[in-house]
């Protein structure tokens, strides 16, 4: 894209002008196409699921605010107050939905690293049959994505425990149907694991889920009495 802007600067002119520098390829002249790593230059990649498990853990995490339409208890004086304002509980709850979802795009536009393209690609979930040869940006790329996981999983737990929190102490009133589209999500979570997808699925899926659980923390955000 960048490349295309800056081709496309001055491209606009009159009839008769003609665009500087620009030569005429010779009929028959070979194609260049960017230099490929040499075999010896790529090492064994790193396990795909260490990243895309942790990812979908993170979701999970904030698909489990279903459970507290069932598991809460009244409020009682000894309960400690909560810390945060639900407003800002479910503002951080969404960016970490939205960061997610740009996660789950990244693994998608990486399917080689994250989606076991290239190595057992039809193969189910499982430890050390998807990762494949890759090349040093390519290793060094992985890592800062699952830096970026790590950081949304640790988030993703902390905020969906100050929003459910803020459920259980009357402060969020959501109606009983947001629970059941909270559960629905966490159902298509339950099923990749236990039908044993594949990676792809699991990427696809969980592209999917971020879509939707962001949808439902917004809606959410409506639902909150302060």
């Amino acid at each position: 894209m960048f490349a295309r802007l800056l081709s496309g600067m001055g491209i606009a002119r009159g009839a008769g002008e003609t665009v500087k520098n620009k030569q005429p390829i010779p009929t028959g002249a070979p194609v260049r196409t960017a230099p490929q790593p040499s075999p010896a230059d790529t090492r064994n990649a790193p396990e795909p699921i260490a990243a895309v498990l942790p990812a979908l853990a993170a979701l999970g995490a904030v698909a489990s605010i279903a459970g507290i339409n069932w598991a809460a208890q009244d409020k009682t004086p000894e309960r400690s107050k909560l810390k945060r304002k639900p407003s800002s509980s479910l503002r951080d709850l969404e960016t970490c939905c939205l960061g997610l979802t740009e996660i789950f795009r990244r693994f998608q536009k990486h399917p080689h690293l994250f989606s076991g393209e290239g190595a057992s690609l039809n193969a189910p979930l499982k430890f050390g049959v998807h990762a494949g040869r890759i090349t040093p940006d390519a290793a060094r790329l992985f890592q800062q994505i699952v830096n970026d996981v790590a950081s949304m999983l640790v988030l993703a737990s902390q905020n969906a425990f100050d929003v459910m929190s803020a459920v259980e102490d009357g402060e969020i009133e959501p109606p009983e149907e947001l629970f059941f589209a909270f559960g629905e999500c966490q159902q298509k979570l339950n099923d990749l694991i236990q039908s044993r997808a594949t990676l792809a699925t699991c990427v696809s899926v969980g592209h999917e889920v971020s879509q939707r659980l962001t949808e439902l923390v917004r809606e959410m955000k409506t639902y909150r009495l302060e």
